[in-house]
């Protein structure tokens, strides 16, 4: 089966549209939820982290995004050892860590985390009620560089537009082509009139 170079070329186009298409709804989508979630993309009720450091790895890579399960008070008193939690470090510091080490006293519960490329334990233990989410096992390599920058003002604006003007500009390329050939198609018909 031989495929002409117009059938191909179509193909091509339509897989171009596309592609432009679902980036721009996945940049609209991602750029939307990280400003209305306070900066922090969620997708399907996880939120998505960007590592910034190299403490996790090899688990997870610096510039990864990983997924975290949100977990309320009651959940964060039931992790267990070897659990990854992101807990709140200090008032603008989340950090994501293996639990090394519980400890329950009363109604209290603190774990004693690590990183698993740290040398040694973290100095504090972390109260179960700064525990802000689980790590769901889901990790994406590089991602978060993207969505780092998704989330600056400028970031966003070029992210958001660039796809859209993009489509358009392919589409105006698109429309430009297909006048062209009907043009040349009247062109030929009034030839082949006069001829006949």
């Amino acid at each position: 089966m031989k495929v002409s170079w117009k059938t191909a070329g179509k193909i091509i186009s339509n897989l171009i549209t596309a592609i432009l298409f679902i980036n721009l709804i996945i940049m609209a989508v991602l750029v939307v939820s990280s400003k209305a979630s306070g900066g922090e993309p969620q997708a399907f009720g996880y939120q998505l982290k960007t590592v910034l450091s190299g403490s996790m790895e090899p688990t997870f890579m610096t510039g990864s995004v990983i997924a975290v399960k949100p977990v309320d008070s009651s959940q964060s008193k039931d992790l267990k050892k070897g659990d990854i939690i992101t807990f709140q470090a200090d008032e603008q510091k989340l950090i994501t860590h293996r639990i090394v080490g519980v400890t329950t006293s009363g109604e209290h519960v603190m774990y004693e985390t690590k990183g698993d490329n740290n040398n040694a334990a973290d100095m504090d233990p972390v109260l179960s009620e700064n525990v802000r989410a689980v790590y769901s096992g889901f990790t994406i390599p590089y991602v978060g560089y993207f969505i780092d920058f998704a989330q600056s003002k400028e970031g966003g604006a070029i992210l958001l537009i660039g796809p859209g003007v993009l489509l358009l500009a392919y589409s105006a390329f698109s429309i430009m082509q297909g006048l062209r050939e009907l043009d040349s198609k009247n062109k030929k018909n009034d030839s082949n009139e006069k001829t006949a």
